[in-house]
């Protein structure tokens, strides 16, 4: 027995501190010569230019102005300036950095929806470059399942990660390792939950047999919402949650992290997912160090976000997973997981898994993302990024801690609401756009079609609001009145369309006009109608439009620009999109 988990639980009140055996980085490499050296001010000039030309910054702005102007706040609070300067890095505490070396697991997941078909998806995935599988039970596969699912799996080759997972489940892993002879991969993993009453006797299997016995997630927080310190605590949390019940039930406390695995989600925010791991490794070091065990270097597993995935214009979701994945390798993932794009329609189909563990081949393989260990390390935006966020997520296991826990802290889950309440405010203003949903939808696109899937059904996608309106589109289309030549009310009439759209709101378009009645000619008697043009030709004939255009039936008319006198409503940027879309489609029937 140790005391270990006492002491964890008072240093744990302090504040996150370098390990104190840490050696500074020796040697240095310049990449650039004398003539290339620039400072911020020459950058802040340039920058000036460029956003005074863009009317973002006004004549007799200074051109430091460029810093706030294009600098932006996490969801978390941190300040992220829009560039790094070597400054960033005075006093920075970098432990934790990536240690993996080569190629990272390429973990394909599997969920159903029965044992067969299971069977046929993890069989074709590891013959064509797959090297790990993660098996979710409870969503179409059952621990009675796990033989057959696995039929023909080389279980010594292959590492086998578990969720929703229990003793049954880890016996029924051994079993099928015994019936063929074999021991398990060492990196197969039991998945327990540290929260579950048997994370003990799962994780007494796993010593015994040399492998992994829990999973330490960060994973479900972050489909609900939470920012990334606060996944950040929680994982660290989970893990503590673990190692406490694993010392207490005798292990030590070497014994007890060498069967925690953490997993973590990373996203099309790769930057933020670059850090967020790094500082994960940080965290998790600094905690192995408050509980007296040696050099262990911790397994993380990166799973490409569901919640920023759509349905809608699902294709898009690839290019999501490309940068969430390139990200979890240039964050030292030991083992990546890419969602298949279609997950959102359904049941993954044989080209969706494909494409999904293709594209960890491909960065592998082709881009090289591998072959270098920790290849965003000395870059000083990300350094800083990731020293703000194991704070932040230091400061979140402290609050978790001081509730008595992850069990206890009641207070989490509201703390979590808040956070996704401003991300659906700037999702709803799309200062967060989400292409294909609240950005360039496509009202005609015929989505593939799926089989029907219960997985992934409780996230909390971010586009989530948008899709609902697209899942029921408008019965009756807004007449769109275009004032002017093309070239004089494309942008806003593009504008327009693209807003309405996103709502599951077609127009009709009256096409070039030159005056109030040619507008009228094209008017088919739509309830709802929406002025495009200049600011010059709402000057000049704004006014008498809408007057002719409620005279000939429109009964809500809505300007796309500052508004004028006579109109209902406006929409321009900033605007927020889903308030006003369902402003819109009330008057729509």
């Amino acid at each position: 027995m140790t005391d270990a988990p006492a002491d964890l639980e008072a240093d744990l009140e302090g504040g996150l501190a370098e390990p104190e055996d840490l050696e500074p980085a020796q040697g240095s490499l310049r990449l650039s010569s004398p003539g290339d050296d620039y400072d911020a001010t020459q950058w802040e000039t340039a920058a000036a230019g460029v956003l005074r030309k863009a009317r973002r910054l006004r004549d007799d702005d200074p051109d430091s102005a460029v810093w706030a102007t294009l600098s932006r706040t996490t969801l978390d609070g941190i300040e992220v300036a829009p560039i790094g300067v070597p400054g960033d890095l005075e006093g920075l505490a970098t432990s934790g950095r990536p240690t993996r070396a080569g190629d990272w697991d390429v973990r394909t997941h599997v969920s159903g929806p029965d044992a067969a078909q299971a069977n046929e998806a993890v069989l074709l995935d590891l013959d064509n470059g797959a090297t790990s599988l993660w098996v979710e039970l409870g969503a179409g596969l059952t621990v009675e399942d796990l033989p057959r699912a696995l039929r023909g799996v080389l279980v010594d080759l292959a590492p086998v990660v578990l969720s929703n997972s229990s003793v049954a489940a880890a016996r029924a892993l051994v079993a099928l390792a015994d019936d063929t002879g074999v021991d398990l991969h060492p990196g197969t993993n039991f998945g327990a939950d540290p929260l579950a009453d048997d994370v003990v006797e799962v994780a007494l299997l796993a010593r015994e047999h040399g492998v992994l016995g829990v999973v330490a997630s960060g994973l479900r927080v972050h489909e609900q919402g939470a920012s990334d310190a606060q996944e950040l605590g929680v994982a660290i949390a989970a893990g503590v949650t673990a190692l406490r019940a694993l010392t207490e039930a005798g292990f030590s406390p070497d014994e007890a992290a060498a069967v925690v695995e953490l997993r973590l989600a990373v996203t099309d925010e790769q930057f933020p997912s670059i850090a967020k791991l790094r500082a994960a490794r940080r965290l998790w070091a600094r905690v192995l160090e408050l509980s007296g065990v040696g050099d262990l270097a911790v397994r993380q597993h990166a799973v490409t976000s569901r919640a920023q995935m759509s349905k809608y214009d699902p294709w898009v979701n690839i290019l999501r997973g490309t940068v969430a994945a390139f990200a979890a390798g240039v964050g030292g993932a030991e083992a990546v997981t890419v969602i298949p794009f279609d997950e959102p329609l359904g049941l993954p189909d044989a080209l969706g898994r494909r494409i999904a563990r293709n594209t960890s081949s491909l960065l592998i393989s082709e881009s090289h993302v591998a072959r270098v260990a920790d290849p965003a390390g000395g870059s000083y935006a990300v350094e800083k990024l990731t020293d703000d966020l194991a704070a932040a997520g230091w400061a979140e296991l402290q609050e978790i801690e001081a509730a008595g826990g992850l069990a206890a802290d009641s207070g989490l889950s509201g703390r979590i609401a808040a956070v996704a309440a401003t991300r659906d405010e700037q999702v709803a203003r799309r200062t967060r756009p989400l292409t294909g949903v609240s950005e360039f939808p496509h009202l005609g696109e015929s989505l593939p079609e799926r089989a029907s899937s219960s997985i992934g059904a409780d996230v909390r996608r971010y586009g989530a609001a948008f899709e609902a309106l697209r899942d029921e589109p408008a019965t009756a289309p807004v007449f769109l009145a275009t004032m002017g030549s093309v070239a004089a009310h494309t942008a806003r009439a593009t504008f327009a369309t693209n807003l309405f759209a996103a709502g599951g709101v077609a127009v009709e378009v009256a096409g070039p006009t030159d005056g109030v009645e040619s507008v009228l000619a094209a008017y088919n008697g739509e309830q709802v109608v929406c002025l495009a043009g200049t600011d010059a030709a709402y000057a000049d004939r704004g006014t008498d439009l809408v007057a002719a255009l409620r005279g000939a039936g429109a009964t809500h008319v809505i300007i796309a620009g500052k508004p004028i006198d006579g109109v209902d409503d406006s929409c321009a940027m900033g605007v927020d999109a889903l308030a006003f879309l369902t402003r819109t489609r009330e008057k729509l029937v």
